[in-house]
């Protein structure tokens, strides 16, 4: 991930900051639009799950440029993440995520804008993944 690539990222979230309870709502209705499947995954309060969502993209953003920091606690994350998620999942939720981007955005979203994210996605993504598939 190059400084470009952080610095549209995070441009584009700070136009997000403002609307996260809207934002959140958005990627979980794409989530479940592509893939019904996944909704039985997610317990309890979606409000509350949205929030934390958008505190973990936005800790997340912020360190981008920190891999020291960012890696370890995207580690953790993996690790801990035994909630019935399946390895083709990834590619289900990183489409909500650029679509609802994409959609919440608007005129400021451009291709440059998606690959960014597309590419801190992957990242973020396979970090976690390879955690989870190391032993405890």
């Amino acid at each position: 991930m190059n400084d470009h690539a952080i610095s549209l990222v995070r441009e584009s979230f700070d136009l997000v900051t403002p609307i996260t309870p809207q934002a959140a709502a958005l990627f979980y209705a794409n989530l479940f639009e592509a893939d019904p499947q996944l909704k039985p995954l997610f317990k309890g309060d979606m409000v509350v799950q949205g929030h934390s969502l958008m505190q973990i993209l936005e800790l997340a953003v912020n360190m981008l440029d920190q891999p020291h920091v960012l890696v370890p606690a995207l580690q953790d994350l993996g690790r801990h993440a035994g909630y019935g998620a399946l390895d083709h999942h990834d590619d289900t939720v990183g489409g909500a995520l650029l679509k609802s981007l994409r959609r919440g955005l608007g005129a400021p979203w451009a291709p440059e804008v998606e690959e960014a994210w597309a590419e801190v996605y992957g990242v973020l993504a396979g970090t976690m993944k390879e955690a989870a598939e190391v032993p405890a």
